[in-house]
């Protein structure tokens, strides 16, 4: 496998490249990651199984995207491969350590310049992704609330049940989201979509963000997970609303949001999240009542 890598690497480099250093580095939940070295230059590769292939193809294409807005910075795709039964992702190798205050807020400033940049009208993408290793359908849509209601909420209710994981008529759950957010319109904002703390580091150019879930949404929801595993510092926030302050509504929003990080918990790690979205759902229906 790690000849088919460097045989590969050498023809994107137009030089050889041989691996003669290999690292394995902890902390991810899906994929297996190395920091490969030929002694001149280091890339980081992302494995999994050969039929994650579209997972990380998906990836690549996200990241181009998001460094097309060149707001906040991501990791530089180099090539995507496949060998045997493995697929792989090539990114950059960036030393990194976690954030603190004064790449919280700069780190703030740059989510929040993210999400002004674009003109999109709809809520969508030009293709479905993966949130882990969870299918997250984008088909486009004019209001939100239809699709954050039917793309997000009802469709993770609907892997649960395929799991046997209960949580109630998923009919009247979903009607309840929408009825929720029917008037709210917001503008739609490139979003990273899986922005919990472990998916942000500070390298020596400054934040980076990695991980993508890319797809164009409200904003608040990228805003709602970086509160939902705790991590990041309070000048995150302060750089956030220096440059676009949260609409009114927010607090309200953020546990409905959320819900559908939690319900994908729930499919990708078994039912140990469950009460979580039991107590969510309960406070949705209390809302609709």
């Amino acid at each position: 496998m790690w000849q088919a890598i460097s045989h590969q690497l050498s023809e994107v480099l137009g030089r050889q490249f041989k691996i003669n250093e290999r690292e394995e580095i902890q902390g991810g939940d899906v994929n297996q990651c190395y920091c490969v070295s030929d002694g001149e230059q280091r890339f980081f590769i992302k494995l999994n199984d050969k039929n994650q292939l579209a997972v990380f193809e998906t990836e690549a294409e996200s990241l181009r995207i998001l460094n097309e807005a060149n707001c906040v910075q991501v990791p530089q795709h180099f090539h995507l491969g496949t060998c045997r039964d493995k697929s792989f992702l090539i990114l950059n190798y960036l030393p990194t350590k976690t954030i603190d205050d004064d790449a919280g807020y700069k780190l703030g400033q740059q989510l929040a310049q993210l999400h002004l940049w674009g003109e999109q009208v709809e809520y969508g993408f030009d293709f479905d992704n993966y949130i882990g290793l969870t299918p997250q359908p984008n088909k486009w849509r004019r209001r939100w609330y239809k699709f954050f209601s039917e793309q997000r909420i009802e469709w993770q209710l609907q892997l649960c049940e395929e799991k046997g994981l209960h949580f109630g008529d998923i009919d009247t759950i979903t009607a309840n989201v929408a009825q929720r957010l029917s008037n709210h319109q917001p503008k739609p904002s490139l979003l990273h979509g899986d922005l919990w703390h472990g998916n942000t580091a500070l390298t020596v150019s400054g934040p980076i963000i990695f991980d993508p879930a890319t797809y164009w949404g409200d904003r608040e929801c990228d805003v709602a997970m970086t509160e939902l595993f705790g991590g990041f510092p309070a000048s995150f926030y302060q750089g956030y609303q220096s440059v676009y302050p949260l609409d009114e509504g927010y607090q309200d929003r953020k546990d409905l949001y959320n819900l559908y990080h939690i319900l994908n918990h729930c499919n990708l790690f078994g039912g140990e999240y469950m009460g979580q979205a039991q107590h969510i759902i309960a406070k949705l229906m209390l809302w609709e009542e």
